[in-house]
């Protein structure tokens, strides 16, 4: 089977592709319709791994897994097949991320960094106490609806791929170098303090237009994760509020332990209640977990190793 995407025209279950959105390293996502005309964005499990049957197997559970985390912060998933050998699932199509905002507005004001943050909280808030972990919270993940609502994507695949090397020891991407928190970076056992900690990467990102750790190097950039202190945001954007600051830092904070205890300990922080719908009226421009997060049996792998999981 070819590993290009599928041409817009093409038809898969009950939709018809548009056009392609973007695609991650194990699917590719489309604007569709459905034969009644409605549009919805569509992701399809990109051929390597569909032909694998136990990941394909995987990814079309826990999509239907995710499908059930419904929540107005949470995309939802509407459908979940399997069709000429191709794996998809269905979701809402939204007309934004938070990747296509920061490209237009690398940095972005305090009120909609906190905004959106809240509203990524009050996702893994709901997720983190069905003991569902993301793994992968970053901007490109982070959708924005029309009426400027975060709305936290990639459950499915997340999960799916956490399984799939806890069960087969199988070296696979896991999360996003950039994003990934300390102890993710070094394979250790997850909960959801390690979204807490990417979330703090997004919103450092938000702030300054920077992530705090860059490197080519991908086993370095894991290194710095672990051991580096990131620079204080308030030294590269000084407007920056002593607040907001230290909200970051202790997202930022290198053992889980030092870091907020939940998503909704962060939520009062930010100065929002967990039951709080975050909208706004801020024009958005265009762009576009798991249950178990038991490692493999076995001795714990040297600290190198560790790493090639992430990656």
């Amino acid at each position: 089977m070819s590993q290009e995407p599928p041409a817009p025209g093409t038809r898969i279950g009950a939709f018809t592709c548009d056009r392609l959105l973007g695609q991650g390293g194990f699917a590719w996502v489309y604007a569709a319709h459905r034969d009644d005309g409605k549009s919805l964005a569509l992701k399809v499990l990109k051929p390597r791994y569909a032909n694998d049957p136990a990941f394909e197997s995987r990814f079309r559970q826990e999509s239907a897994f995710a499908a059930e985390l419904r929540h107005p912060n949470i995309v939802q998933i509407e459908d979940v097949g399997v069709d000429q050998g191709l794996a998809y699932f269905s979701m809402e199509l939204h007309p934004g991320s938070l990747r296509g905002r920061l490209e237009q507005t690398p940095v972005l004001d305090e009120p909609e960094v906190v905004r959106i943050a809240a509203g990524v909280a009050q996702a893994l808030a709901f997720a983190h106490e069905r003991n569902v972990i993301h793994r992968d919270i970053k901007p490109d993940n982070i959708l924005l609806a029309e009426d400027g609502r975060p709305v936290l994507t990639d459950f499915g695949i997340a999960r799916a791929v956490s399984g799939y090397v806890a069960a087969t020891g199988f070296m696979m991407t896991i999360g996003t170098p950039a994003y990934v928190s300390p102890e993710q970076a070094q394979g250790r056992t997850l909960d959801g303090r390690s979204d807490l900690y990417s979330l703090g990467i997004t919103m450092y990102r938000m702030v300054t237009g920077e992530v705090p750790f860059k490197s080519p190097d991908w086993f370095e950039l894991a290194r710095m994760h672990v051991e580096d202190t990131p620079e204080a945001p308030r030294t590269r954007r000084p407007e920056l509020s002593k607040r907001v600051e230290r909200i970051i830092l202790r997202l930022l904070a290198k053992h889980p332990d030092d870091r907020y205890p939940t998503a909704l300990a962060l939520l009062e922080d930010l100065g929002l209640g967990p039951t709080r719908r975050v909208t706004s009226d801020i024009p958005i421009p265009g762009g576009f977990k798991t249950a178990s997060d038991s490692p493999p049996s076995g001795e714990e792998p040297e600290a190198r190793e560790r790493w090639w999981k992430v990656w």
